[in-house]
Parts: C-alpha cells; sequence; structure tokens
C-alpha cells in the first residue's frame, strides 16, 4: 500500500528550540521543492492504493535518496548519519521517536520502482522548474562520458580464475540447500590461483628477451586457465541438472502439502535458497563459456569484439569503450550523454549499452528537451564528435537558429572560415563547460561509477545523481 506523507511532529520535537529545529539553507530550499504531490505519482503505479502493508512514506524515501546521493553515502552509512542527525531527520520527515528505514528497504524500494519512477521524478522536476520560468534553454551544450560499471580493470585470466571459485562457491550452497548432495563437484580453485600467480610472475620479468619468453608463457598458462573453466563448467553441469530434478520433487511435495492443509516454513526457505542458488550457478556457467571462448581467441591471436566482450560475471551489459582519455584509454562501463544549460542545470541525460556513436544522439536530445519547456533553444553546441552535416541539419529542422559545432576530419576553406568567427570560438570556449559539469557529477554525485549492475542498474544510479545535482542547482534558482 502506497504512503505518501509521514507522521506528524512528534511530542519531542515540539519542545525543541527554533534554532534546532532550523534546516540549514540548501536542505531548507531542497525541502520546499520536494513538497510538492506531483513527486508521489511516479510510484503510483508500483503500489496498491488500498491492500497490502503499508509502504515507507514516499517523502522520507525521496529525501533519504538525496542525502545519499549529494553527499556520496553507503545505505547502511546513509540510515546510521540519518538516525544520528535531528537536522537530517527533520528533512526526511522522520520523527525524533521514529525508526529510520532500514538500509535493505531502501534497495528494494529502489529495485522495485525501477527507471520508470527516476525518469518520472526528473520529468516532474524539470517540469516545475520550466512552470517557473527558472530554465533557461536560449544555449544548450552536450557531451559524452563514460558511466564505469563497479570492476577492476578485467582481465581474462582474472575473470577465468575467479569463474572457478565461484563455480565452486555456489555448488556448495545448492548442496547446502538440499539439492543434489549425492553429486560431487570438484573445486579447482586452487589450481586456478596457481596459474594466477604463474601469469603475475612471468608479468614481473623486465629484459627484452625475458618479455618475449613471458608473452609466450602467459598465452599458455591463460589457455591452460580456460581449459580448467570448461571442466569445472562440464562438472557443474550436472551437478545443475540434479539440483533442477531436486528442486522440481520439493516443489510438487509442497504442493501436496499445501492441498493437505499443512505447510512448513523451514522448508519454504530452504527451497528459496536453493532456487536462488540454481538461478545464480546458471547464469554464472553462461558467463564463464563466454569468457573461456573469447579466452581461446585471444590465445589464437584474434581481438575479441568489444561489442560482445565480457568484463563481468556478474554483469553481462559492461562493455570496454575506448573514449582516447590519456590516464584511461579504455573504460569499462557505459556511455552517457549529458546536455545542459548555462545555468548547469542537466536538461536531458540518457545511458546506453557499448560506444554508440555521439551523433545520432544529439537531435533526439533537443527534442526531448523542447518538448519539457516548451522553447526552442537558439544555440546549441557540442565537440567535435557531433561533427556532422546530418547533425546540423536535424537540428536546424527543429528550429535551432545557431549550430556551433566543429567538423569531423579537415574542413574545407569556408568552414574553416566559419570556425574561425569570433562568435564561433566564444561558443565553442563556452562549450568546454559541459566537461566541468560532468566532473561535478562525478566527484560530487557519483557518476564516476556505477554501484548497480546492468544497464538498468546504471540508468537508476544515473537518473538519482541527476535528480540529486538538479534539485541543489533548481532549488538555488528558486531561492
Amino acid at each position: 500500500m502506497l504512503r505518501t506523507r509521514a507522521e506528524q511532529v512528534s511530542l519531542w520535537e515540539a519542545v525543541l528550540p527554533v534554532q534546532v529545529l532550523r534546516l540549514p539553507e540548501e536542505l531548507a530550499r531542497v525541502d520546499a521543492l520536494l513538497d510538492d504531490p506531483v513527486f508521489f505519482a511516479p510510484f503510483a503505479p508500483f503500489f496498491d492504493p488500498r491492500i497490502g502493508r503499508p509502504s515507507t512514506p514516499m517523502e522520507t524515501y525521496l529525501r533519504l535518496m538525496f542525502l545519499k546521493f549529494r553527499y556520496r553515502l553507503g545505505y547502511e552509512s546513509l540510515c546510521r548519519e540519518v538516525s544520528d542527525s535531528i537536522t537530517w531527520r527533520r528533512f526526511c520527515r522522520i520523527p525524533l521517536d521514529g525508526t529510520v528505514p532500514h538500509p535493505t528497504t531502501l534497495m528494494k524500494l529502489t529495485t522495485r520502482c525501477g527507471t520508470t519512477a527516476v525518469d518520472g521524478l526528473n520529468e516532474a522536476l524539470l517540469a516545475k522548474a520550466a512552470e517557473a520560468k527558472l530554465l533557461r534553454t536560449s544555449r544548450l551544450r552536450a557531451d559524452t562520458t563514460v558511466v564505469a560499471a563497479n570492476v577492476a580493470y578485467p582481465t581474462d585470466s582474472g575473470l577465468l580464475g575467479k569463474a572457478v571459485r565461484r563455480i565452486a562457491v555456489t555448488g556448495r550452497r545448492i548442496q547446502a540447500a538440499g539439492g543434489a548432495t549425492r553429486t560431487s563437484l570438484r573445486d579447482r580453485s586452487r589450481a586456478a590461483g596457481k596459474r594466477a600467480h604463474g601469469i603475475a610472475a612471468k608479468l614481473r620479468m623486465r629484459s627484452a628477451q625475458g618479455k618475449d619468453e613471458a608473452h609466450a608463457v602467459v598465452q599458455r598458462i591463460t589457455g591452460e586457465l580456460a581449459g580448467l573453466a570448461e571442466r569445472a563448467c562440464a562438472d557443474a553441469d550436472r551437478l545443475l541438472g540434479n539440483a533442477r530434478r531436486a528442486l522440481r520433487r520439493a516443489e510438487r511435495k509442497a504442493l501436496q502439502r499445501k492441498d493437505e492443509g499443512l505447510s512448513d516454513a523451514a522448508a519454504g526457505r530452504r527451497r528459496g535458497r536453493l532456487r536462488r542458488a540454481v538461478n545464480d550457478l546458471s547464469g554464472l556457467l553462461e558467463a564463464t563459456r563466454q569468457v573461456a571462448a573469447q579466452t581461446r581467441q585471444r590465445v589464437a591471436g584474434v581481438t575479441p569484439a568489444g561489442a560482445t566482450r565480457r568484463v563481468r560475471l556478474h554483469d553481462g551489459d559492461a562493455r570496454p569503450i575506448a573514449k582516447g582519455r590519456l590516464g584511461k584509454p579504455v573504460e569499462f562501463g557505459y556511455k552517457s550523454q549529458l546536455v545542459d544549460n548555462d545555468d548547469g542545470v542537466v536538461l536531458d541525460h540518457n545511458l546506453e549499452q557499448g560506444n554508440p556513436a555521439d551523433a545520432p544522439q544529439l537531435a533526439p536530445a533537443v527534442k526531448r528537451i523542447i518538448r519539457r519547456t516548451g522553447r526552442t533553444p537558439r544555440t546549441v553546441t557540442a565537440d567535435r564528435g557531433y561533427g556532422e552535416a546530418s547533425v546540423e541539419d536535424a537540428l536546424h529542422d527543429l528550429g535551432v537558429r545557431t549550430v556551433v559545432i566543429p567538423r569531423k576530419g579537415k574542413p574545407g576553406r569556408a568552414r574553416q572560415a566559419e570556425e574561425r568567427r569570433p562568435a564561433f570560438r566564444k561558443t565553442i570556449k563556452w562549450r568546454t563547460g559541459s566537461e566541468g559539469r560532468i566532473s561535478s557529477l562525478k566527484r560530487g554525485y557519483g557518476w564516476d561509477r556505477s554501484r548497480k549492475d546492468g544497464t538498468e542498474g546504471a540508468r537508476i544510479w544515473t537518473g538519482q545523481a541527476v535528480l540529486a545535482h538538479n534539485l541543489v542547482k533548481i532549488g538555488a534558482l528558486a531561492g
């Protein structure tokens, strides 16, 4: 059951001095923005209005998530800090004698409502700002960046070693839950660890001749790791088949007991653990075979395609993306585009799997901004990655008068004269501010790394970060 408002002020708060009850300036502005019922509408489709256990009040959830992304806190540390702070309790509408929601409750709410609710919240905030005439759209600038997945630098040998260990651990989970108890599963973790250490030792060789020798040895050991992972998958397949049969028998027995009017809560929990472990092992085996196949390709001298390369065992959506940065020539995650205005308000953002081209994304983003604000921007600028004649034509068709985007390749004389005009160069200098906007989101709001898995999870993460950023910016404009 959906609850939108929290409890009223407790007796303890009524006797506190005014100085204690006063919110800091930034929190007071954000609190005034979020005190609009329009922010509850995106959550309505996910709850029954009358039936079920009452949910966490949505005004409390919204404020907790703002604090999480504004101050880059984990769920556990967020709940702990709110519990210990009178100011943050007041901001989150939690009475002094009330209970702060559990971290797992916030996690489940976030996953349950997904990107639909986050996108709805961002749309509601921008619509509210547009209605109050706080959004300037005369000039827009766009840029793309990589939102990294929550993964260390991946190597095929490292992924194979982790896969072998996780297959053994997940197999033990299945047997502990009562599935395939008589099926043996060999633990090859020690053998995989020895080979991984062998690779690390060879990579430390410094001489030129040693490097050539090390490369050959690393290739051989990596091939052996792939063979170990494939044999572990074959063993786990037998265990998985027997575990599925055990799960079906347990479910049939539970249905019979239910028909007889009997129930066993402990058996139900055991079935749930077994079902989750079976699903985990099934997905793990698929990912392991994919990593082993791409390892065989690399050992044979063929570079696997980046568009399909697996870089995480538990997330099949993250991809290697080359953006040309000096410190990080290749990043692993998702590509995101951001469009902001003179005030630094993010008017549009999107996140895509892989490394799609920049140019086709700009016109749809400007079209969405026109729909949200009801006004056509006068000037749109972006970097050379968008520099195509088709992009300028599409923007002019939308009503944009001035498009300031350097062209790719070597421009002709007429184009060179256009790009050397003072007005063109001044707008290009303003465009570089989008790099600062991206840097601010990465340093201050969590865009440097998505802590949720998959494209859907990364979209939830970036959407929540943009919402927190825009609440601060629009609150300052309104104040």
